[in-house]
């Protein structure tokens, strides 16, 4: 069947599934017996991360990010595994590379289908060794934009306006990931417990704390990342409204400075001709322009003394 591959190594069997469809699941439910619970949970909407134990298989969703460069945003994808001591059955959405790439990998290289698929446990290990792997360098992108976003927030000669939107860029994947790592902990932790009876204990300790130690690796990240976007997102509204202050009393100064020109100007525009001063005189205009000049010195002087300017 389309989007279904079986991969088989002696006495154990890998099957793929990948873009699950109502025909892939009804086929997984007829030819294993699986709740319906359980297959209906590996179709559309996505799940939250959980490890269910059946008895006789585990049934485990994760969630891991991939990066969407379309809306430029870090979404969720979601994987299904049914494990037993005979088969892992993979369901995913075809847009996680590490599993295509470890795919590709165990169908085309017999030494690889010989070292990963001896049991369950090293090839859920080593898948899931990929998936948290495939999550550092998003981390690192994620940091080299909040390097560049402090950069150009210390600029203060650039006062670029689109600096908000990628802070909230930024803050809006960082949220997604940490939603999506969340539970990893839990999850990983409580397989380690119930797959036992599954696979060689001394191999889950040894091995399977590694995945754990990842997960609080990339939890430790995400939690830095956001005390650090949070504390630039504040820097920058201190800076904008520092600007804004800045701007207004700039402009409150350069009104009152202007006030005694546009009194002075009222008041010589009044009709009141008989009793207004200077308007005798052959020099008049000049000598309304002359007390101006001193008005506006005067402010300036009074401004310069209060340290306003």
């Amino acid at each position: 069947m389309k989007h279904i591959t079986a991969i088989k190594n002696k006495k154990f069997k890998w099957i793929i599934i990948d873009k699950p469809s109502k025909k892939s699941i009804d086929w997984l439910g007829s030819n294993f017996k699986f709740a319906k619970q359980d297959l209906n949970d590996c179709l559309p909407p996505t799940q939250r991360p959980k490890l269910i134990d059946r008895g006789d298989y585990l049934f485990m969703i994760l969630l891991f990010p991939f990066y969407n460069r379309q809306k430029k945003e870090i979404q969720a994808s979601e994987i299904d595994l049914f494990i037993n001591n005979e088969y892992v059955i993979l369901i995913h959405n075809n847009n996680l590379m590490p599993i295509l790439e470890f795919q590709q990998e165990c169908e085309t290289n017999a030494i690889a289908r010989e070292m990963f698929m001896a049991d369950g446990s090293k090839l859920i290990y080593e898948l899931l060794n990929r998936l948290l792997h495939y999550c550092f360098p998003m981390l690192n992108h994620i940091n080299q934009d909040i390097d560049e976003i402090e950069a150009e927030i210390l600029d203060v000669h650039k006062g670029k306006t689109h600096i908000i939107y990628e802070i909230l860029f930024i803050k809006r994947n960082i949220v997604n990931f940490r939603k999506i790592m969340q539970s990893h902990k839990s999850v990983m932790s409580k397989l380690i417990k119930t797959s036992e009876k599954f696979f060689p204990p001394e191999y889950l300790q040894n091995y399977f704390i590694n995945l754990v130690n990842h997960t609080k690796d990339i939890w430790d990240f995400l939690e830095n990342y956001k005390d650090t976007i949070n504390a630039l997102h504040s820097t920058h509204e201190s800076l904008l409204s520092n600007r804004l202050n800045q701007i207004i009393k700039t402009l409150t100064i350069f009104s009152v400075i202007v006030f005694p020109l546009t009194l002075l100007a009222a008041i010589f525009g009044m009709n009141t001709m008989n009793s207004m001063p200077f308007v005798d005189s052959p020099h008049d205009f000049w000598l309304v322009v002359g007390v101006m000049g001193v008005g506006t010195v005067a402010m300036l002087i009074f401004f310069k003394v209060k340290r306003w300017l």
